[in-house]
């Protein structure tokens, strides 16, 4: 996008509770994934279209065909059984046998709305690391993969291929989600999760996103980072200097972060921001039910700009609204937050630009 301060969204935005009642009976085997379609098309249309109206550049399909954001690597790879691992208040899939991509993973998704919008087009997928974190598990998958990074080194090929059909679809950029990394800033999660070596992870998640992406110079690519949430609530805290280091071993065009909401532990952090890489700025909160006005928006960019020179940086929320169907999130609240956030790109390029 070569304009100043260019907007664009994460992922997912809130579900209609109609929409949500399809995913998931979908899921359960009560209508077919054909009928679900035929539904859900027109609904995503919407989807685009409340994007387009809010005046966002940069856009996805709101993620409205997945059960959730990383589940869709299971629902669409074989080697998973779905719900056998309980997390907080959600259950999540495991793999109990050698992972196969035996079907596109969004390419439906992008073919859609590749075909019904002229905006930028997103296409998210789960990276491996987050995949090897989420889905296996000791009692369910070590017969299949001895080790979650065995697992992980499974994925990346999959993910490859998938992003070789999204560029022959159309897509402008290919972003790869990955909370773990930002999530192990926080002692207290690394103590629930287990996580000793916290160098060893960060170096292996910077690695298995860096074998995806090489080579793929002919579209933009980037990863998102957030504390994960759930009902307006974040899973981690904390500043992000831990990782930044690892952060600048990324070979991606952009690095989205979470910055608005005080979990974050404030701007600072934007002074260790890797050189290469554009900084996707989240400067909406999507877990306050305040509506930021441009102006409050418009000024937590400028703070991002004693760090971050303009040219570099890009405007979105600090996370997708709803990652999952059964994150009950509002939707006329995320229409109003996109409105305001491109209405302060606005402002600032009448004043930089």
């Amino acid at each position: 996008m070569n304009i100043l301060f260019p907007t664009t969204v994460i992922g997912s935005l809130p579900r209609p509770e109609w929409v949500r009642e399809i995913v998931l009976d979908r899921k359960e085997g009560k209508i077919s994934e054909e009928e679900a379609n035929r539904l859900l098309d027109p609904a995503i249309e919407s989807a685009l279209l409340l994007q387009e109206r809010a005046g966002v550049e940069e856009i996805t399909d709101g993620e409205w065909r997945r059960e959730s954001y990383v589940k869709v690597f299971a629902e669409r790879v074989r080697g998973f059984k779905p719900d056998l691992i309980d997390i907080d208040t959600l259950r999540y899939p495991a793999v109990v046998a050698p992972v196969e991509y035996y079907r596109p993973l969004v390419l439906d998704e992008i073919q859609f709305a590749r075909s019904r919008t002229a905006r930028r087009l997103k296409a998210t997928l789960p990276a491996p690391y987050i995949v090897g974190r989420r889905m296996w598990h000791p009692d369910h998958s070590k017969k299949a993969y001895p080790t979650p990074e065995k697992l992980m080194a499974d994925c990346v090929p999959i993910l490859r291929q998938e992003i070789e059909k999204l560029i022959q679809a159309g897509v402008d950029i290919v972003q790869l989600d990955e909370p773990w990394l930002c999530t192990l800033v926080d002692p207290n999660f690394r103590r629930r999760e287990g996580v000793t070596n916290v160098e060893y992870e960060m170096d292996l998640c910077v690695d298995l996103i860096n074998q995806v992406a090489e080579g793929f110079d002919t579209i933009d690519t980037g990863m998102h980072l957030c504390h994960a949430h759930f009902n307006y609530s974040h899973g981690s805290e904390g500043p992000y200097d831990i990782i930044m280091p690892a952060l600048a071993k990324v070979r991606l065009g952009t690095i989205s972060m979470e910055y608005a909401s005080p979990v974050a532990g404030g701007l600072e952090s934007l002074s260790q921001f890797p050189a290469g890489p554009r900084l996707g700025l989240g400067c909406i909160d999507h877990c306050d039910h305040n509506i930021e006005t441009p102006d409050n928006v418009a000024a937590r960019v400028e703070k991002a700009m004693q760090y971050v020179d303009k040219e570099r940086i890009t405007l979105h929320p600090d996370c997708g609204f709803s990652p999952s169907v059964q994150n009950p999130m509002d939707l006329d609240e995320a229409y109003l937050k996109l409105k305001s956030m491109c209405h302060a790109a606005e402002l600032l390029r009448a004043k930089y630009g």
